[in-house]
């Protein structure tokens, strides 16, 4: 009995997540804001999913990987936004620790498939742009339905393994974490035993990730800018121009605030607390609630959709 004891790990039942610690009392007004950018998130990205799904015309490459992304933003939002919510108004920061690892599950997760989402649209970009004649037969349908499923098998898999690793491990007495949801390194701090392992695989796994992506959504758009600085109709390079700014203004703001949210876990030891979880917070939301307005605003077949079917419902 005592064996069976010894290897059992020692779990807590629940954790507490303190918020923005440093900020308690203003939590309650920075609620506010991100409520809002919520509220725009979801709809947005749900009028973005209705139009494309009614709209015969936007079955394309370009628009059935935006609605992965609309898709990617709403699950990844709303995994971590109700709760935080909840604890800014409410001060309601407990949750079980199953319910935390399927939170940090989620939110790592699709975070990696948004990435792989980028990627695959800037490969669109590239095949349209550099290959306009081959493009349909390139990323036919099928293509486009694998290509989403192994953004999603990667994510799955690369991310198991850090909720298992965490599963198995003994937790010390303390339970407070000192973040607005469970991120990975956040738990990993909790840990009683010794977490290398935990540390270096989540470091390669993000390493691996951005590190492919952003290979290949640059080269994609080197080659598209090669090819485009190369067009002699002046029409022709506009639309090239304005359909790769959208794409640029969505990749922009998801990888620069991934890249601070990264240094600073690893080097920002000077940066207060509550700066590193507030600029991790918005990494996560900020990308869903802009997607749906820089694509309904930039992509004029996009938009015109938009508005006919708000027309149909009489809006």
């Amino acid at each position: 009995m005592s064996s069976l004891n010894s290897t059992t790990p020692s779990q807590p039942p629940s954790f507490l997540l303190l918020g923005i610690p440093g900020l308690e009392k203003e939590q309650f007004w920075i609620a506010f804001p991100f409520c809002i950018m919520y509220a725009i998130a979801v709809l947005g990205n749900i009028i973005l999913l209705i139009a494309i799904k009614t709209e015969s015309s936007l079955h394309e490459p370009m628009y059935l990987f935006l609605a992965m992304l609309a898709f990617t933003d709403l699950v990844l939002s709303t995994s971590m936004l109700p709760k935080m919510l909840t604890i800014f108004w409410w001060g309601s920061g407990e949750i079980g620790f199953v319910s935390c690892l399927v939170q940090l599950f989620f939110v790592h997760t699709f975070t990696a498939v948004e990435s792989g989402v980028l990627m695959a649209m800037a490969l669109d970009r590239y095949f349209a742009i550099c290959y306009p004649l081959r493009h349909s037969s390139i990323l036919s349908m099928p293509m486009v339905t694998a290509l989403g499923n192994l953004v999603l098998l990667r994510g799955v898999l690369m991310v198991s393994p850090m909720c298992f690793l965490l599963h198995r491990k003994d937790f010390c007495q303390h339970r407070v974490i000192s973040h607005s949801y469970c991120e990975h390194m956040a738990v990993v701090k909790l840990v009683c035993e010794d977490t290398r392992v935990n540390a270096i695989y989540c470091f390669l796994v993000a390493i691996a990730v951005a590190t492919f992506d952003i290979t290949v959504i640059v080269l994609s758009y080197t080659m598209i800018l090669t090819a485009v600085l190369r067009l002699s109709s002046c029409n022709t390079l506009h639309k090239a121009f304005n359909t790769c700014v959208s794409h640029i203004c969505v990749i922009l703001p998801f990888y620069v605030s991934a890249l601070f949210t990264y240094l600073n876990h690893r080097f920002g030891h000077s940066i207060p607390q509550h700066i590193h979880i507030l600029v991790a917070n918005l990494y996560l939301l900020v990308p869903p609630t802009l997607n749906p307005i820089i694509y309904g605003m930039r992509t004029k077949q996009l938009r015109d959709k938009i508005v006919v079917l708000f027309q149909r419902k009489g809006i």
